[in-house]
């Protein structure tokens, strides 16, 4: 059964620092392109980063550059998030996605909140 499981969300306050992950099992991870998404409260689902299959390539949402980087790891089936400098408005659920063609898979989300 294909996962992808997120941890590393947490309560923090502003200007710390985070660092997300998402385990994936059961399908060529090194294969799939892999972004974050995150989901404010009461908004839409958002792009925040993405990586290439080899890591060679990475992408951020303007909001995040600076602070925000992805990476990841194919040996372990691993994304990660590293998030610094947070601000309230990092604030919500976030998620993985592998994608490659039109086959992609969405993990369950990771709460990240950012308040004094």
């Amino acid at each position: 059964q294909v996962q992808l499981v997120e941890s590393g969300g947490g309560l923090v306050q502003p200007g710390g620092s985070l660092r997300l992950s998402c385990a994936a099992s059961a399908f060529l991870f090194s294969y799939y392109g892999m972004s974050w998404y995150r989901q404010p409260p009461g908004r839409e689902r958002e792009l925040v980063a993405s990586i290439s299959v080899n890591g060679g390539n990475t992408n951020y949402a303007d909001s995040v550059k600076g602070r925000f980087t992805i990476s990841r790891d194919n040996a372990k089936n691993t994304v990660y998030l590293q998030m610094n400098s947070l601000k309230p408005e990092d604030t919500a659920m976030y998620y993985c996605k592998a994608i490659k063609g039109g086959t992609m898979y969405w993990g369950q989300g990771t709460q990240v909140t950012v308040t004094s």
